[in-house]
């Protein structure tokens, strides 16, 4: 489904330096770090809105940057910091968006709609961050994508709507025809709903992995006198606070 290989971006003072991941088709990935580690980056430059200076980036076995237009037709995105025009209706927007896709779902669409209790009459002004993530989302859901690619997509959500959200993700790829990859820093959302962990830390790949078998690979850090697993709150917590090479 997707395939990233030695990816690199340079910034002032910041360096994404080689990431290297692959996720497969049915599967939840999430991909953590703390603020500014690189996962936005990440995602920017697989998606090409950011030129990356080096690396490759497969999409449903093709190679994305020279077949950009016709994989953007199978992917959706929802990435952090885009603003609508904020005195215009939805259903406004959504005359405009759907006119990108040639398998807009008209159906899909009023489905989410009501799932996510969206009124496309109202404006963007008129609504709260978390309904408007709840937009991108049903936006990005409705034109029948392969990939889902969300930035921090729960960010702003109350528990109830985040739960309902992650339920979703779950439906979505249960055929196996779809995959997910987004970005957080709300770890308990993945203990609920990933397959698969990728952590960058300080721009580098630290670990990609089964989410079993990546939580595994950090219980060294645990305590002597400690009991149970690590979870992946405290692994990133411990992850942090000290410097070493896994």
């Amino acid at each position: 489904m997707l395939v990233v290989q030695n990816l690199s971006k340079r910034y002032p003072g910041f360096l994404l330096d080689n990431v290297s991941f692959h996720l497969k088709p049915g599967r939840i990935m999430g991909l953590i770090g703390r603020n500014g580690a690189g996962k936005t980056t990440t995602l920017k430059s697989i998606l090409n809105l950011v030129k990356p200076d080096n690396g490759t980036v497969t999409m449903f076995g093709r190679d994305f940057y020279a077949n950009e237009e016709s994989c953007k037709q199978q992917i959706g995105v929802v990435l952090g910091g885009i603003d609508f025009y904020s005195h215009k209706k939805l259903t406004h927007i959504t005359a405009v968006t759907k006119r990108f896709y040639q398998e807009w779902d008209e159906d899909a669409y009023q489905k989410y709609l009501k799932m996510f209790s969206l009124d496309p009459e109202k404006r963007v002004k008129e609504l709260s961050a978390g309904m408007q993530v709840k937009f991108m989302v049903a936006l990005a859901l409705s034109h029948n994508a392969k990939l889902l690619i969300f930035d921090e997509p729960t960010s702003g959500l109350d528990p109830v709507s985040r739960d309902d959200l992650l339920n979703l993700f779950r439906q979505l790829v249960k055929d196996g025809s779809r995959s997910i990859l987004y970005s957080t820093h709300i770890t308990s959302d993945l203990e609920k709903c990933a397959d698969d962990i990728t952590y960058i830390k300080d721009g580098k790949l630290l670990r990609s992995a089964e989410k079993s078998q990546f939580i595994e690979s950090f219980q060294f850090l645990k305590e002597l006198d400690e009991e149970g697993p690590l979870t992946l709150e405290e692994i990133m917590i411990r992850t942090e606070r000290r410097t070493y090479d896994v």
